[in-house]
């Protein structure tokens, strides 16, 4: 059974700045048995990160639709999994105001670098949540899951402006802040027509790309593999990628970098 000190003693190995910025993809039954179950899991990344700022996804794209269009920023459940429903409501977090692509933060900036996301219109903006990962020279980790979850990619796909990925007329959602406060929010939402599917299912052929470039690297955390990636090495070879194959995501065709 892992403990807290084991859990924080391998976050430090995998050469996490605990002064930076780091984002967490996680799985948390790929971590196995933990003393004092998922709530341990937080204690130690977040007392890891505590001169620093941590951050979750709290997603709601799943739930958001044209019959459920209201997000109560407070209440509204995440769908990336348990530790980012956990997360957000710990004390000190702070969730940004997206209505699909939100998420939470604990730590330094941690109210600068959640603002104003009640202001774009896609999920991923450069100017929102997911592009500042990049000013900020962020760093992604995922625990337990693969480069599938990487929703950092949908952001490098919209702001080279890849064609296929957002649908043309946007979807009008509501958004209710913990204050009571509530805004009108248009979102263009996620959306690519035939004979493309899911471009995130093929994010993952990057990994071998990311290695050789050393824009990754591995580690472990309990009994879960992680990959640790640099935001903005990632950011730029994809774009680069991206910029000669606009379809470089359509399939799992062999990248060529």
């Amino acid at each position: 059974m892992y403990t807290y000190s084991f859990l924080k003693t391998q976050l430090n190995s995998m050469g996490i700045d605990p002064r930076g910025t780091l984002l967490v993809h996680s799985s948390m039954k790929s971590i196995g048995q933990v003393e004092d179950g998922p709530e341990t899991v937080l204690d130690a990344l977040c007392d890891y990160m505590e001169q620093g700022l941590l951050i979750f996804p709290t997603h709601t794209w799943k739930q958001m639709n044209e019959t459920h269009t209201i997000f109560d920023v407070k209440n509204e459940p995440s769908c990336v999994g348990l530790l980012s429903n956990l997360f957000r409501l710990r004390k000190g977090a702070i969730r940004s105001f997206h209505p699909t692509h939100s998420v939470a933060a604990i730590g330094r900036d941690a109210a600068d670098y959640t603002a104003g996301e009640q202001y774009t219109q896609t999920p991923c903006p450069r100017n929102g949540c997911w592009g500042r990962l990049y000013d900020r020279h962020a760093s992604i980790l995922f625990l337990g899951c693969s480069l599938k979850s990487n929703t950092f990619l949908h952001g490098v796909e919209e702001w080279t402006h890849t064609p296929n990925r957002l649908a043309r007329t946007p979807q009008i959602f509501t958004v209710i802040a913990p204050d009571g406060a509530i805004y009108t929010v248009p979102q263009y939402r996620h959306h690519t027509s035939a004979p493309v599917v899911e471009p995130s299912e093929h994010y993952d052929k990057m990994e071998s790309v990311f290695q050789k470039e050393n824009a990754l690297r591995y580690g472990a955390f309990g009994d879960a593999r992680c990959i640790l990636c640099d935001a903005v090495k990632m950011a730029d070879i994809t774009s680069a990628c991206l910029k000669r194959n606009y379809h470089l995501f359509d399939d799992d065709a062999p990248v060529e970098f």
